[in-house]
């Protein structure tokens, strides 16, 4: 029997949203870049989310940029690596959607003697 039952459509903001929460729970991450300078700097290459993630969805597949502040003595290779694996699995298992690529942009390390941002 092959019945069409309908769409199932997620959003894109489910997709920020998980890969938000996989982002800020890595040892590792600060939190994700969300300045106004960063946002500038991309106004004529494309936009760009205020939650330091962007989604591109085309032909069914996702492609995930995600903009990082690191915290001091992280080894970022290791850091990006070990957030492109934890993503690319959330978003194949939980969405449920094939992962195209997952870019991970380092903007900044925390600076330590900043207490603001803690």
């Amino acid at each position: 029997m092959d019945e069409t039952l309908g769409a199932v459509v997620i959003s894109p903001q489910v997709v920020t949203t998980v890969v938000r929460q996989v982002a800020e729970s890595t040892d590792g991450v600060a939190r994700l870049s969300t300045s106004l300078s960063g946002r500038m700097s991309r106004v004529f290459r494309g936009s760009r989310s205020a939650s330091g993630v962007d989604i591109q969805v085309e032909d069914g597949a996702v492609t995930i940029d995600v903009y990082v502040i690191a915290l001091p003595n992280t080894q970022l290779l290791a850091l990006g690596q070990a957030l492109q694996r934890e993503i690319h699995r959330a978003i194949s298992d939980v969405v449920g959607m094939p992962v195209r690529a997952v870019n991970i942009h380092f903007a900044d390390v925390q600076d330590p003697l900043d207490t603001t941002l803690q």
